[in-house]
């Protein structure tokens, strides 16, 4: 594969994406090769099919590797799930030269990241949201600034080791190489949010078939991450349930004929809805199937106003609209229906609501120009230069390096 080319796997309950594209210059992702196929064998972000999964996983990438005329040999994997775990933590650090290096950035970054985290749990994430150096705080690069003390508040994302590794393993038997390991959430982030948007406050829910991914922004640094395990697929079942109809045509009609709001429905709009067991098909009201999806909708969105609530004492003293001015950004699978903007800053008083696409893509713009496809977009944007590959080296090798770095620094100063 040609080395400018980044490869994105984005595998979800619903549906498994393979996006090749290179970043270029201004930001844009010029998109060179798209495949999705039928995800089997995944349920809320984790493998109960190895088998299928490999199955799914290399249909999608034979669709994106013949659009693209090329071979991938690496990829960029997303990892979602509520095993998915965030904290926000301090380092500090004594300046080596009373001039900030990159030396000092990484020792600071990796003391706020030492944090005892449960066995079984592993970082993904180490993001900085801010640095103080003295008594100079909300400095984004420290670098080249001088002073005696650098502090360093991150936010942490962990992930559970076992379940991560089921869906390694399931990418590697493709015979696939993971370049990165990125949390749905931030690639989602990176995809549709703004910088504008960052800075002022804003809440992004992935609504996927699975699982929401919560990423919460103010000040221009990410502060809350977590991931529901209820979403899209409620939805679905409350059809099935309602109706007795196949999850697969419930899924379709409610991808064709959902919708959240009355008024954008005729009263006589008739739809058609298979039955199972092979009987035959039932024709029902449009209207009847929104009374079934708009509640369960609301129900989610007020499961995330509940939790960001509870993240924060602030949220629910002050209100969002204090925290969150610009409001909340709506994106994934689910996201795509009549009315959930409506029905979104409803649940939320008031606040403002958009649907979240992937920004700045050209190429085979068209066919990615869709919610469903910001996680895989964010995974070709994203670069996770954030110290988290620490995790991974050897603990000898960890004190080989770092005496290695203290070696430089004494010949440095002598």
């Amino acid at each position: 594969m040609e080395s400018n080319y980044t490869v994105g796997l984005d595998i979800g309950s619903h549906k498994v994406v393979v996006l090749i594209g290179e970043l270029l210059a201004n930001d844009a992702i010029n998109i060179v090769g798209v495949g999705s196929a039928p995800s089997k064998g995944v349920d809320k972000g984790s493998v109960t099919n190895l088998d299928s999964v490999v199955e799914s996983i290399t249909q999608a990438l034979k669709q994106a590797e013949d659009m693209a005329d090329c071979r991938v040999s690496s990829v960029n994997l997303s990892v979602s799930g509520s095993h998915i775990e965030s904290i926000n933590e301090t380092g500090t650090w004594a300046i080596e030269a009373h001039e900030v290096s990159t030396y000092d950035v990484e020792c600071v970054i990796h003391n706020a990241r030492s944090v005892k985290i449960r066995d079984e749990q592993r970082v993904l994430h180490v993001i900085p949201q801010e640095y103080s150096i003295d008594s100079q705080g909300r400095i984004n690069n420290p670098i080249g600034l001088s002073g005696v003390k650098l502090k360093a508040n991150v936010h942490l994302i962990t992930c559970h080791n076992d379940l991560v590794k089921n869906l390694e393993k399931a990418v590697e038997r493709c015979g696939l190489v993971i370049d990165q390991l990125t949390s749905s959430g931030v690639a989602s982030s990176a995809a549709t949010l703004s910088e504008d948007e960052k800075e002022l406050g804003v809440c992004m829910i992935d609504m996927g078939s699975g699982t929401m991914d919560l990423s919460i922004y103010i000040a221009g640094s990410l502060q809350h991450s977590m991931v529901l395990d209820y979403a899209g697929n409620s939805v679905t079942n409350d059809i099935a349930i309602a109706f007795s109809s196949p999850p697969t045509s419930a899924e379709e009609v409610k991808v064709k004929y959902g919708c959240l709001d009355r008024s954008l429905v005729q009263d006589d709009e008739i739809i058609e809805l298979p039955s199972v067991g092979g009987r035959p098909a039932r024709s029902l009201q449009r209207s009847i199937l929104v009374d079934v999806i708009e509640p369960r909708y609301s129900e989610l969105l007020t499961l995330v106003k509940n939790e960001i609530n509870k993240l924060n004492d602030k949220f629910a003293r002050e209100g969002l609209k204090q925290q969150l001015a610009a409001g909340v950004v709506i994106t994934g699978g689910a996201a795509q229906i009549e009315g959930l903007v409506e029905v979104a800053e409803e649940v939320f008083g008031n606040i403002q609501v958009r649907i979240g696409k992937p920004q700045h893509i050209q190429g085979l713009a068209d066919d990615v120009n869709s919610p469903a496809y910001s996680t895989a977009v964010g995974l070709l944007r994203y670069k996770n230069d954030e110290f988290a590959g620490e995790e991974e080296v050897e603990p000898e090798n960890r004190i080989t390096s770092f005496f290695s770095k203290v070696k430089n620094w004494i010949k440095k100063e002598y």
